[in-house]
């Protein structure tokens, strides 16, 4: 479990979490979105799908990445949540 916090502790891959919560994204939107290139949004996907926080789906020549359970959509709603109180 450690690990897998440690792999939530960048904030690139956090955000990169955080976008696949809305629903299936390609890897060109989510470097679009967060401002990060390609490549290292790929790097960290790859990272992120080895740790099971994220999974992906293949359409034809585009790859669309998700969260990969609604435990780990759960987690990250729940700390998003515990950190907007924090700040009320």
């Amino acid at each position: 479990m450690a690990d897998m916090f440690k792999m939530l502790a960048d904030p690139s891959r956090l955000r990169i979490v955080i976008a696949t919560l809305e629903g299936p994204v390609s890897v060109g939107e989510i470097a679009e979105r967060l401002g990060l290139s390609i490549s290292l949004v790929s790097h960290h996907l790859r990272l992120l799908r080895a740790a099971r926080l994220v999974t992906a789906d293949r359409r034809g020549k585009q790859i669309f990445y998700m969260i990969h359970d609604q435990h780990v959509a759960h987690v990250i709603s729940d700390m998003i949540a515990h950190v907007n109180e924090d700040a009320e």
